[in-house]
């Protein structure tokens, strides 16, 4: 199997790459490849032999994404159709890398495959844009939701709980926004089993279980040496932020897990991340 994987230098690239084999995979990233440049892409594709492409490169700062929908749609809708043209005229398979946040939040339990998506802020419209432009040009395709990611190396909340308790800062954290925290590691992992062994199709791929963002970062600070630090819990509506999350972003791996591929606890994914990283 050959693997071509865009945005290579972000936290799944860098472990997708990690963990492929290294005379099986392309990698490439940003500022020499632009996926929005359908024409610098198809340089990149012609004279390799490519199976299997994962998207991972995307437009990622959800408040990023609020202040600038306009860029949030080129790199992340624009640019996975121009992914998915090449990979239609190149004959290979397509992962792309979705979110929780295509979907509104008000469902009272955790979001299956079978569920409408409903985006209510531009990073979510981006991303639900990008599932529609691989569900109509492509046959071979898998669409991978996913949420709260973290790895070594880039940002992610893990890394700014701990940033702020290193600092002495003071750390307020909403209570009524939930998901299901996702280690890199464990996502990437995931992500080969699924084209190893399953029919092309919709996934949702998350560690297990569920938490508020307030319970997440407890469990961080408890990890970490930092049990006695005080974080002040607070509500989505006090937190002064551009977008808005969906409050309810659990995802069900409903779909996966038919064919054998599960994801462990939350807990215990992220107590071997810190070990390994503190």
């Amino acid at each position: 199997m050959r693997y071509f994987v865009t945005g290579a230098r972000g936290q799944l690239g860098v472990t997708l790459v990690d963990m492929l084999p290294e005379n099986s995979v392309f990698a490439i990233n940003l500022p020499e490849y632009d996926v929005t440049d359908i024409e610098t892409m198809r340089h990149a594709f012609d004279g390799r032999s490519v199976d299997v492409v994962i998207h991972c490169a995307a437009y990622t700062n959800v408040d990023g994404c609020a202040l600038n929908p306009e860029i949030a749609n080129l790199v992340n809708a624009i640019g996975t159709r121009n992914i998915a043209y090449l990979c239609a005229e190149y004959g290979a398979t397509m992962v792309l890398l979705s979110t929780n946040e295509v979907f509104d939040g008000r469902k009272p339990y955790s979001y299956t495959e079978r569920d409408i998506p409903g985006a209510i802020n531009p990073y979510g419209e981006s991303k639900l844009a990008a599932e529609r432009y691989i569900l109509d040009i492509l046959e071979r395709y898998y669409i991978v939701r996913t949420s709260w990611m973290y790895a070594a190396g880039g940002e992610n909340f893990v890394h700014t709980i701990l940033d702020l308790a290193s600092q002495g800062q003071d750390i307020a954290v909403v209570t009524d926004e939930l998901g299901a925290p996702t280690y890199a590691q464990d996502l990437a992992s995931a992500i080969i089993e699924l084209v190893d062994r399953a029919p092309y199709g919709i996934y949702h791929l998350v560690n297990s279980g569920n938490v508020s963002r307030y319970g997440f970062a407890r469990q961080v600070l408890n990890l970490t040496g930092y049990s006695s630090l005080a974080i002040k819990p607070i509500l989505l509506e006090e937190y002064e932020r551009e977008s808005c999350p969906p409050r309810n972003g659990i995802l069900s791996n409903w779909a996966a897990s038919s064919y054998g591929i599960t994801l462990r606890p939350w807990q215990t994914a992220l107590g071997e991340f810190l070990t390994n990283v503190t």
